[in-house]
């Protein structure tokens, strides 16, 4: 079986054995062969949350102290993600987080999950993509998404032209790839520094637009499985059946978001999920002012509506929340279900301490 080029040293071919079909297809190549846990490389999202109480200078230290515990775990990627306007993440400087946390580790890669293309000048974009990858070469991902990371208030404040359509990401795309690719005859403007470095493009998408594109272009794609779990079984055939071999990639390479909070007991877990569960009773309710992680609480019940619980939990379903045990079993599963070929981890707690031993036990069961 012919082995794709992996995207930034992401994983072994030991990891590609036979295809495996979808559940009542007859096969076509696209499906990896089942995964082990062991086997399948697990990395960071990280948004940098402020918690109720704190602010963004304490919010920058913890991440440093997560990214390097995440170093040393084993953990491949760390990666931050653009939003503005939320009270309750510190990331909306993507590219100056990712070079503050590249300064603070040796070998885990740094990226983006991801920068929104519809708001930066592609240059923009990579010239501080080229200034980090020349800064810490061989450790900078740059995942891109099409959508504003915030509301349409605050994009008419981002953007020079309020108007500009996500219609226009293909062709901001290739403009962007023109920066940071070899330059061809005859093209005046060159991202200095970036072009050449070829750095790792990433596709982020939480519906199957961008994993068509990533298909169509044969670029890695990145599926945000920890909040638009719905949507994950039509992006991932969508971006395996469009997929067409590129100078990246012989064969796709998806990764997937899940949200994992891990403890020593599922009772514990099972506390400490309340705090993402607050947090995503705030957003459908449309108060982003109260995006800031809160404490957790022993019931939800009398905090929630009915019909607020059931929007909650369908935004959390992929959602992997107990002991270890449970937490090994629940990311084979989650393998299994998806032929992942590599996991993004996402963890939102409101201790450090409590967000840095998920982070722990994962490790521990990953690696038994």
């Amino acid at each position: 079986m012919e082995h794709h080029r992996q995207p930034s040293n992401a994983t072994t071919d030991t990891q590609h054995s036979a295809a495996r079909p979808a559940p009542g297809d007859a096969g076509d190549g696209r499906w990896p062969g089942r995964r082990l846990l062991r086997e399948t490389p697990l990395s960071v999202l990280d948004l940098v949350p402020i918690a109720q109480g704190s602010t963004a200078a304490e919010a920058f230290a913890r991440s440093r102290a997560l990214a390097q515990r995440a170093e040393a775990l084993g953990f491949h990627r760390y990666w931050v993600a653009e939003h503005h306007n939320m009270a309750g993440i510190a990331s909306s400087a993507t590219a100056v987080v990712i070079g503050y946390l590249a300064a603070h580790t040796s070998t885990i890669r740094v990226g983006s999950g991801g920068v929104m293309l519809p708001n930066h000048a592609p240059l923009v974009i990579a010239e501080q993509f080229g200034t980090l990858e020349s800064m810490y070469p061989g450790r900078i991902d740059l995942g891109i998404g099409r959508a504003p990371g915030t509301d349409q208030v605050t994009v008419r404040a981002i953007r020079t032209d309020p108007l500009q359509s996500a219609e226009a990401f293909p062709e901001r795309l290739a403009e962007l790839r023109s920066y940071l690719g070899l330059a061809s005859d005859g093209q005046f403007i060159r991202a200095v520094p970036g072009h050449g470095l070829q750095i790792p493009i990433w596709l982020l998408g939480s519906s199957d637009f961008s994993a068509h594109l990533a298909g169509r272009l044969g670029l890695p794609f990145a599926f945000a499985g920890q909040f638009a779990a719905e949507n994950l079984a039509i992006a991932l055939d969508t971006y395996r059946s469009s997929f067409q071999p590129s100078a990246e990639l012989d064969r796709p390479y998806a990764m997937v978001g899940v949200n994992v909070i891990a403890a020593d007991s599922d009772e514990r877990a099972r506390y400490l999920s309340t705090t993402a569960q607050q947090k995503f009773l705030h957003l459908i309710r449309g108060d982003a002012n109260r995006s800031q992680a809160m404490p957790p609480v022993e019931r939800m019940d009398g905090l929630w509506s009915e019909r607020e619980r059931a929007a909650v939990e369908a935004r959390l379903q992929a959602s992997i929340i107990g002991g270890p045990e449970t937490v090994r079993a629940g990311l084979q599963a989650f393998l299994d279900q998806t032929g992942a070929d590599e996991l993004m981890v996402h963890t939102d707690v409101y201790h450090p301490e409590d967000r840095i031993r998920s982070y722990e036990l994962v490790a521990q069961v990953w690696r038994a």
